[in-house]
């Protein structure tokens, strides 16, 4: 299995951040990193050329670093709420996915991308969730997500719990005798 050694020209998630050299598999750099210039080959010239870079890298991401903490300080506070129509028991007709969450978070006035929102699955219940935007590669921000049903019901336990009481309170008909039972009659 052959690797090349690559330097790459932005942070790339679970494979390593802007200026590092590192080792990956020869057709991962050939076919994706260097025709989408997000790295190049890790020649002497080019590492010569990125520690003659790195001290405005570093600013440039001091920078980016501190607009994300002050991003995230303004949506602290935030909470999203999504009402969709949704079965007795909770479960909803479709999902509230990333996509939803960015569009929901532009509609507030925030322009975050929906692969930098990272859930584990799609929400496909009534409840409360939360959501984490990843702002920066060292900021990341828990968002709660509150799903509800268009009737109103907020989360599958209550339409469960409100389903047991009622068949709690419906009168049990296997103690009283059947009318047509054979066990009764003497022949």
């Amino acid at each position: 299995m052959a690797t090349t050694t690559i330097l790459l020209r932005e942070d790339i998630e679970n494979l390593g951040g802007r200026g590092e050299i590192i080792k990956v598999k020869a057709g991962f750099a050939r076919n994706f990193l260097l025709p989408q210039g997000k790295a190049s080959l890790a020649t002497k010239g080019n590492v010569k050329q990125i520690e003659l870079e790195r001290s405005s890298l570093l600013k440039r991401s001091a920078h980016e670093k501190s607009t994300a903490d002050a991003q995230a300080e303004q949506m602290k506070g935030l909470e999203l709420v999504f009402e969709r129509k949704a079965g007795e028991t909770g479960t909803l007709f479709g999902s509230v996915t990333t996509m939803d969450i960015a569009e929901a978070l532009q509609a507030k006035g925030y322009e975050i991308d929906r692969r930098k929102i990272v859930m584990k699955d799609a929400i496909k219940e009534t409840g409360d969730y939360t959501a984490q935007v990843k702002l920066h590669r060292e900021v990341t921000l828990d968002i709660p997500v509150s799903v509800t049903a268009e009737g109103g019901a907020t989360n599958a336990g209550d339409a469960k719990a409100e389903k047991s009481s009622k068949a709690a309170s419906a009168p049990d008909q296997s103690d009283s005798p059947d009318e047509n039972s054979p066990a009764d009659s003497e022949s």
